[in-house]
């Protein structure tokens, strides 16, 4: 085999990286412009799914269409420190919305009783940071009172503009939440504000990104959440799927890499149709293969082994390391039964754990009390969690089979 030049390895694993190919989702990104074509804004978005889904990947690509179609798109990630209270709430969505107006320029004359009565050089000033920060501190009322008053008076001017909107986009919307104990409720705030003006036709929509507790916990803040919001929630991609998105990057002319019919059906299974592994598989795969490749030797078989090894020391390691002796117990339970890539309950953890207590296989079996105990520590850690239909769900993609290789089950 004659040696070959270096290709660059073209897959990306990573958290928020955009793929080389973007396969399927073409679902989403329908529903998505019909979002876009609404007028009034009668529903926002939430984009949902575990980890490894590519929801901050299909975020990305909505941007694009939204600018296209004429809206303006502001956002961030929500880190957990917005959601401390309702004046760090309000900062992030100051701050991210400066971004956009600031090189709109207005009258202070004309909007000196929406609050900007603060000393001023001349008339005319940009709605920038400072501006906003400004006009926000003058509005009377509470936080929710002052950012619909920011917010409609920056509307007031961008309607003048060919704008059809302004779009508010967060991923990991799921940090966001009330603390009700230190009469905090930033998450409310956000609901209340953009309801209030999306009633008065401003069309601010909310595109939120997170994982699968954050439908639900929406809804609890504000009950008319629930109308208010369409939920997509991501799947696995489907064989088909997968196919393409292994194939499509190394298709160029010049890759030195080739995956055969049965590499890229063994890659399809390893993966499970989670993208984020299809990416994490392939570059290993695209690595030692085209090292091979460099200096003219046969590809092997896929080190599959070795792979796993790697992919359990960087992706479930650190999030195994969050559960206790006992909740690893509990987990190894969970990984036992027949639908745990799907949702279970607690009673089936109890008869489970009965039943493995009896076979040896765990030192103790756990009491239903038990199990809801610690199923809503592990919720917390971020392993599991609760859907609507007062079931659970592992919160991690692929931890089932972690387990099982961990335990050998």
């Amino acid at each position: 085999m004659v040696p070959v030049k270096p290709f660059k390895n073209p897959f990306r694993p990573g958290a928020g990286h955009m793929p080389p190919y973007l396969a399927g989702r073409a679902t989403e990104k329908a529903e998505f412009t019909k979002l876009l074509e609404q007028d009034p804004i009668l529903q926002n978005l939430i984009l949902t799914g575990l980890r490894g889904l590519g929801k901050t990947v299909l975020l990305e690509t909505f941007k694009p269409m939204a600018i296209e179609a004429g809206w303006l798109w502001v956002g961030a990630d929500l880190s957990e420190s917005t959601s401390v209270n309702e004046q760090a709430l309000a900062l992030r969505l100051l701050t991210d919305l400066s971004v956009a107006t600031s090189g709109v320029v207005f009258s202070v004359e004309e909007k000196q009783g929406t609050g900007l009565t603060a000393p001023v050089e001349t008339n005319y000033k940009t709605l920038n940071f400072d501006t906003l920060l400004t006009i926000y501190t003058n509005v009377p009322g509470l936080v929710a009172d002052k950012l619909k008053g920011v917010l409609e008076l920056v509307w007031s001017y961008l309607a003048k503009l060919e704008v059809r909107g302004v779009i508010f986009a967060y991923d990991e919307a799921q940090n966001l939440g009330d603390r009700a104990e230190k009469d905090e409720f930033p998450l409310s705030v956000l609901l209340d504000v953009f309801q209030s003006l999306q009633r008065k036709n401003i069309p601010f929509m909310l595109v939120l990104t997170g994982l699968p507790t954050l439908f639900p916990k929406l809804v609890e803040a504000r009950t008319f959440a629930e109308r208010m919001f369409h939920v997509l929630f991501l799947d696995k991609l489907t064989e088909e799927e997968s196919k393409e998105a292994i194939v499509k990057p190394i298709s160029d002319s010049n890759c030195p890499v080739n995956f055969s019919e049965k590499s890229v059906k063994n890659i399809c299974s390893i993966s499970a149709g989670y993208p984020y592994f299809i990416q994490y598989v392939c570059r290993e795969v695209f690595d030692v293969w085209s090292q091979k490749a460099a200096v003219g030797e046969q590809t092997q078989p896929i080190p599959v082994v070795e792979i796993m090894r790697k992919l359990d020391s960087d992706f479930f390691a650190g999030r195994w390391a969050r559960a206790t002796d006992r909740q690893r117990d509990l987990l190894k339970v969970v990984a036992t039964l027949d639908n745990c890539a799907l949702e279970f309950t607690v009673q089936e953890v109890v008869d489970r754990s009965n039943q493995m207590q009896t076979e040896g296989k765990i030192e103790k079996a756990f009491s239903s009390s038990h199990v809801n105990q610690m199923l809503v520590t592990l919720s917390e850690a971020g392993l599991v969690y609760k859907n609507r239909f007062g079931k659970y769900s592992l919160a991690v993609p692929l931890l089932d089979q972690f387990i099982k290789r961990q335990y050998k089950l």
